[in-house]
């Protein structure tokens, strides 16, 4: 089967500097994909140029076989995308966003399903941005990645600012959705996170890939994460590694 996002090769360059080198990653349809990293590794500004959001300087992006690594618009069109939350325009409200996004507020209703529940987002639709917390503003960001219903969705670490409850609703829920056939991409902090629901990953160090993790390994990770974590922080301490080396944990 076509995966729905192949990447190779990609380079992203952001103010002159190359930021991702060279980077390579397959995500399967139906599948909940985590990046991780350090602050600055890279996992932003690959998943902004995986959205359209900036260019590709070098590589192919396959989406559902379609090589759209020059095409910008394309794959804006092609993935719902969760803006910054601090970016969201103080002077409108909740349902101003979903309905901009979604084309309307019952549209984006029906497309973002059990995830309107579990995001608290009726207090919210009356609320004006500029009166909403940073947890507020991102429970708004996440509903817009949604509200026009794509089968490809990208978050760039959802559960920033997020209270325990809140996490806890918002990741079943995205878990529920990728079982249902969502294919799903996010940058994440936590390594619980990514070894208890995601089914692939990879981790980035200085934009280069550090770690790949496959279902295999993500599910030994969960059983006994004290160990996956101590692996993980270790590449993340030594950084990207050195030609030749494996992109393995435990190896």
């Amino acid at each position: 089967m076509t995966p729905a996002i192949d990447l190779v090769g990609t380079i992203v360059e952001r103010g002159g500097q190359r930021v991702v080198h060279g980077v390579d990653f397959t995500v399967e349809r139906g599948s909940w994909f985590g990046l991780i990293g350090a602050n600055g590794s890279g996992k932003t500004s690959l998943l902004r140029a995986l959205a359209g959001r900036l260019p590709f300087a070098a590589g192919s992006c396959r989406v559902d076989g379609e090589d759209l690594a020059d095409d910008r618009t394309g794959r804006a069109l092609r993935f719902g995308f969760a803006p910054p939350a601090d970016t969201l325009p103080d002077a409108l409200r909740g349902r101003d966003i979903l309905r901009l996004v979604g084309g309307g507020i019952d549209a984006a209703r029906l497309h973002l399903g059990a995830l309107h529940d579990a995001l608290a987002l009726d207090p919210l639709l009356d609320r004006w941005i500029g009166d909403c917390s940073a947890g507020m503003r991102q429970r708004i960001a996440i509903a817009a990645a949604f509200a026009s219903g794509h089968p490809r969705v990208i978050l760039d670490e959802p559960f920033n600012w997020l209270d325990p409850v809140a996490v806890f609703d918002l990741r079943e829920t995205l878990r529920r959705m990728v079982d249902g056939g969502l294919t799903l991409v996010t940058a994440l902090h936590d390594l619980g996170t990514l070894a208890s629901v995601c089914d692939a990953g990879l981790m980035l160090a200085d934009g280069r890939v550090a770690l790949t993790l496959d279902r295999e390994m993500l599910r030994t990770a969960a059983g006994n994460p004290q160990a996956f974590e101590r692996q993980t922080i270790d590449r993340l301490r030594r950084g990207p590694p050195a030609p030749g080396e494996p992109r393995r944990p435990g190896m």
